[in-house]
């Protein structure tokens, strides 16, 4: 079993940015693939991005491609999504989530854990 704990949401003015973070206590962490996913209200969930068992590969939405970063800590079980220039767009629950497997995967039907999710609001 896996367990995703996401933090760092919150409220950021158009143009700031955040970094969320995703705590992991699967045992096999290393080995699978994580992502970043997005949902808004009434919007069917997106990938925002992903990142292979040891970095080796890197997926971003068309959406986020120059803005964001994702980064992996495996001896912290930890995988972060720095958001920068964030735009009203960008609004949207934060979800992470864990692929079973060492290969890269960018579809919401490839996932098996997901987090709770963490509210990102970018307003004036």
């Amino acid at each position: 079993q896996a367990q995703l704990v996401e933090s760092g949401g919150g409220l950021v003015q158009p143009g700031g940015s955040l970094r969320l973070s995703c705590a992991a206590s699967a045992s096999t962490f290393s080995d699978n693939t994580m992502g970043w996913f997005r949902q808004a209200p009434g919007k069917e969930r997106e990938v925002v991005a992903a990142i292979t068992w040891n970095g080796g590969k890197i997926h971003y939405g068309d959406s986020v491609k120059g803005r964001f970063t994702i980064s992996r800590d495996n001896a912290k079980k930890t995988v972060d999504l720095q958001m920068n220039n964030l735009k009203r767009e960008d609004s949207a629950v934060y979800i992470c989530a864990l692929h079973r497997g060492p290969l890269m995967a960018t579809l919401v039907e490839e996932y098996h854990y997901w987090g709770q999710g963490t509210q990102v609001t970018v307003s004036s």
